[in-house]
């Protein structure tokens, strides 16, 4: 570790590491368990949408509702992202382990109730409980991942978590394809009854918080602001997420989705200012770090939208590759991520978590500005070893900010700054989608002198003279995406070096 990321080690005697060990959540005998319920934890939240997008033509043709089966999606996204700041806070006041407890019963409820749905209605507003469940999961396994371990042993645990999510990647389509086509869809949501009981377990067997978690003084929750805060975000990220889709951008929905978002923002200010315990405490953006760490991550969601949403529809509509294959270009990413992530640590050692990230996000600026040089139509090798060494670069830049940040934090602290620096990254995810989308369908309209979007364009696709300038379109198209994801990196690496510090301030003693 660099000086400039601890206390030099004259400060840090004997007494400070007793005292650092005691503050585990957990002790070593019981501490393996704890992290397979976290694994396992994980899992059911990253497996989540990935093991139901292949199910969907099934869903639909069982349930109908073809017109508003997104919203399976949509509202698993935005019951996990406005959830996220709540669950941090309750976490900081009450512990993880209720609060974990609490959001799996939450999320397996939802999942049984998802495999007895009767309609799609039924199954979005199901799918929405789940998602209710899922920001429990997803804020509290992070902060837990910090309480296990001391900061030197910290990298460990985020990289089984990193690798958690690359296995959901890869598995999580070919797992809902099977289930579907050889036994039922309501069986993707079954499944998760198992596996969630066996977590719920361990963590009531295995957790054990620190005593002053039970013997503190509990602080008021502050309930108005956690309704503020739900009812703001889930008006916006409805807005984001419909506006162009359901309906037009300037059309009255999206105007009055707005402007009741922009009334509500003004509502949580309010109610935060007066709040003696907020939801989302002004410490998150009044600390450099913090606030640097949750715009740079926020602009990591974003950027990630560019190679997750539109890098299977250019291996499939330009290099000519079938479904398997354009698969393969896209998950190779999640293969190099949480290789480089774990191995970040022997970098941040040296340099510090600040300068570990911006080498890793600078390299994935110059890799996104490098995939529209790639020539026309290409090989397939070619933005598969972009992929790799785009994961590598993200993973080098994500985990040093995480563990970094949950470093300059003590116990009481970091559920809240956990769930901040998430809320951001899936807000950013939110925003990705939207702007990437404007941007590729208004490269399609310049190219092919019309509207369209860029699935109904690439699903459009036939033989002759037409098809070639379709498949230039698209190629355009999603560079042009790829260009505004290089930006975002850009934004990102700009963010820590002017806003972040050199050294973050870590503490090597949380108080008793």
């Amino acid at each position: 570790m660099s000086q400039g990321d601890t206390e030099p080690a004259s400060q840090r005697g004997t007494g400070t590491r007793a005292a650092d060990t005691a503050d585990r959540t957990h002790d070593t005998r019981g501490r393996g368990a704890v992290v397979a319920a976290l694994m396992l934890s994980m899992a059911l939240a990253a497996l989540d949408s990935t093991i139901v997008s292949t199910a969907v033509p099934q869903i639909v043709g069982d349930l109908g509702g073809f017109s508003v089966f997104s919203w399976l999606f949509s509202g698993y996204l935005l019951a996990v992202t406005v959830s996220l700041p709540v669950y941090g806070k309750l976490s900081d006041t009450f512990g993880r382990k209720p609060v974990l407890i609490v959001g799996a019963a939450v999320f397996l409820l939802g999942s049984l109730l998802c495999a007895l749905a009767w309609n799609m209605a039924a199954l979005i507003a199901f799918r929405v409980v789940q998602g209710l469940g899922g920001g429990a999961l997803q804020g509290t396994v992070q902060t837990l991942a910090a309480d296990l371990y001391p900061l030197e042993e910290r990298p460990r645990i985020q990289a089984r978590l990193s690798t958690v999510w690359a296995v959901s990647a890869v598995a999580g389509p070919a797992v809902g394809g099977l289930l579907a086509a050889y036994a039922d869809w309501r069986w993707i949501f079954l499944v998760n009854l198992p596996v969630g009981s066996l977590a719920l377990w361990l963590i009531v067997r295995h957790l054990h918080e620190p005593q002053r978690a039970k013997t503190a003084p509990r602080a008021r929750v502050d309930w108005a602001g956690a309704l503020a805060v739900f009812a703001c975000g889930g008006v916006l990220l409805t807005a984001l997420v419909q506006g162009g889709v359901a309906w037009p951008w300037w059309s009255a929905p999206s105007l009055a989705l707005f402007g009741t978002g922009l009334a509500l923002v003004a509502v949580v200010v309010l109610v935060e200012r007066r709040a003696a315990e907020p939801i989302i405490p002004g410490w998150v953006w009044r600390r450099r770090t913090i606030a640097a760490v949750n715009l740079a991550l926020g602009a990591l969601g974003l950027l990630m939208v560019a190679p997750a949403v539109f890098l299977p529809t250019y291996a499939q509509s330009v290099l000519g590759l079938g479904p398997v294959a354009a698969g393969f270009v896209l998950s190779v990413w999640t293969l190099s991520w949480p290789v480089s992530a774990a191995l970040s640590q022997h970098v941040y050692r040296r340099i510090g978590f600040r300068d570990t990230a911006m080498l890793g996000i600078g390299t994935a600026t110059l890799i996104l500005a490098a995939f529209p040089l790639l020539p026309y139509p290409g090989e397939a090798w070619q933005p598969t070893l972009l992929m790799l060494l785009l994961g590598a670069a993200l993973g080098l830049f994500q985990l040093p900010l995480i563990v970094g940040v949950q470093s300059t934090v003590g116990w009481a602290e970091r559920g809240t700054t956990t769930a901040s620096v998430l809320f951001c990254r899936q807000t950013g995810q939110t925003l990705g989608a939207t702007l990437f989308g404007a941007i590729a369908n208004g490269v399609l309209a310049a190219r092919l002198g019309g509207a369209g979007d860029l699935d109904t364009v690439a699903r459009g696709l036939d033989s002759g003279a037409a098809a070639e300038t379709t498949r230039r379109a698209i190629a355009d198209a999603v560079h042009a995406v790829y260009l505004g994801a290089a930006g975002a990196a850009a934004l990102a690496f700009l963010v820590l070096l002017l806003l972040a510090p050199r050294r973050f301030p870590v503490r090597t003693e949380d108080p008793v």
